[in-house]
């Protein structure tokens, strides 16, 4: 498999080369140079299997060239003990459940395939790396999780102090080992601007060998694209046309994720991105005109991202063309007012319990309806966490008790471990060059 960046001025790169350099040097993200195509009939073969089967078939037409002999099924071995899974609202209405992993979050399905392939390409090596994570919440838990005590590699995580949950929090500040939490004083746009900064200073991504686990890298998109062709395929099993994909959207690595698919062969009729407060690209698609600005905290906190570092990887797919990228994607705002009145409509009327970025997700189908043409088929939302994650806003809404997952109640046993920093390139530089 060989990568471009999307600024065209860095070279073309292996898998394996973008997997562990995260972001081209050149200040770009890489896209895939070509990507193979599913036909209907090998993806409808696999609508009654295991998720792995499927996962393995087409990552092994993705990248299987850069694994040895029975590499990449070991891999997926070790990554996925987990699977998603479909929840039917109605006859058109649908939730593809992806907090079914370890940390009760979708972004478990890229970081545990990135690290366990960064782990096996590593396994023969003498050498350490670190990886650099910017949160918005569930990405933490995730990467931490997956690269827990996994040799040869550092991961250092930085946060927005006061802006993730209790429970997002505990998640990735209490493992240890060789996982770094810094609480930093400012937004998620603030962690993603400095370790987008770190990759730009070149002495200090050469000494600390720095890669990024966060959607920038494009290890944990392809992963992520597995589950479209996985519910998609079923739900056109289920009804013979093209679903609508929902996507509650943040940082818009996600939906690139389903984008990829749907090029690669996944059945979509149309995607919507589902956008909190943080409207940039539900305004550009009203308006054509994209204006970024610092994120505004909102319940569905995983999502607020101002500047979502992945658009540039959708206007590159789209050729800069407004026309083409409306014409695969709508999108629509939805405050914290409609994602409480949504959580409860939801409940009443199909006894669902969805966590607040899902139910971004559901309100933005709900309104996609009202606003398209009468006709419109079956929808697939994705729900992108476990509503345990945000048990308090859940149960003050919804007037019930949450049952939190065993590994959540683990979790918030223990200790803390995270230190404070300023929102400053030069003390964050500081700490790097101490741990490496």
């Amino acid at each position: 498999m060989k990568l471009y960046s999307t600024r065209r001025n860095s070279p073309v790169v292996s898998f394996r080369e973008a997997l562990f350099t995260g972001q081209a040097p050149d200040g770009g993200l890489y896209i895939p140079c070509e990507l193979p195509t599913m036909t209907p009939e090998s993806l409808a073969a696999f609508t009654d299997k295991p998720y792995k089967e499927m996962a393995h078939y087409i990552l092994q037409q993705i990248v299987g060239d850069e694994f040895g002999s029975g590499g990449l099924q070991t891999v997926i071995d070790r990554a996925y003990s987990f699977a998603p899974a479909i929840s039917t609202l109605s006859e058109n209405l649908a939730v593809l459940e992806l907090f079914h992993g370890p940390t009760l979050s979708f972004k478990d399905f890229g970081a545990q395939f990135m690290a366990k392939a960064m782990g096996y390409f590593l396994q023969n090596e003498d050498r350490e790396i670190t990886i650099l994570v910017a949160t918005s919440g569930d990405t933490g838990s995730a990467v931490a999780h997956a690269y827990h005590k996994v040799q040869g590699i550092r991961i250092v995580l930085l946060y927005p102090s006061g802006k993730v949950s209790l429970t997002q929090e505990m998640q990735f500040t209490s493992l240890g080992d060789n996982i770094t939490a810094l609480e930093v004083d400012g937004t998620f746009d603030d962690c993603q601007a400095l370790v987008k900064a770190a990759f730009r200073d070149r002495e200090l991504r050469q000494r600390a060998r720095l890669s990024s686990a966060n959607s920038i890298n494009i290890g944990r998109l392809i992963p992520q694209s597995l589950y479209y062709f996985w519910g998609a395929a079923k739900l056109k099993a289920m009804h013979g046309v093209d679903p609508l994909i929902c996507v509650p959207s943040g940082n818009f690595g996600n939906i690139c994720a389903g984008m990829l698919a749907n090029r690669m062969g996944a059945p979509a009729a149309r995607f919507i991105a589902a956008v909190n407060a943080n409207a940039a690209i539900s305004e550009y698609v009203q308006t054509g005109e994209y204006k970024p600005r610092p994120s505004v905290r909102t319940l569905s906190n995983a999502m607020d991202v101002g500047r979502p570092s992945n658009w540039e990887r959708i206007v590159d797919m789209f050729d800069n063309d407004y026309d083409k990228i409306v014409e695969r994607m709508w999108s629509t705002s939805v405050s914290d007012k409609a994602t409480v009145a949504a959580m409860k409509r939801i409940y009443n009327q199909f006894s669902y319990v969805a966590d607040p970025h899902t139910c971004v997700g559901l309100e933005a189908v709900r309104r996609y309806r009202q606003n398209q043409a009468p006709q419109q088929p079956p929808a697939l939302t994705l729900s992108t966490a476990h509503p345990g994650k945000f048990h308090e806003i859940v149960e003050k809404t919804l007037g019930i008790t949450v049952e939190l997952p065993q590994a959540l109640q683990e979790c918030l046993k223990r200790k803390k471990q995270a230190q404070s920093m300023a929102n400053d390139f030069d003390q964050f530089k500081e700490l790097l060059w101490e741990l490496t």
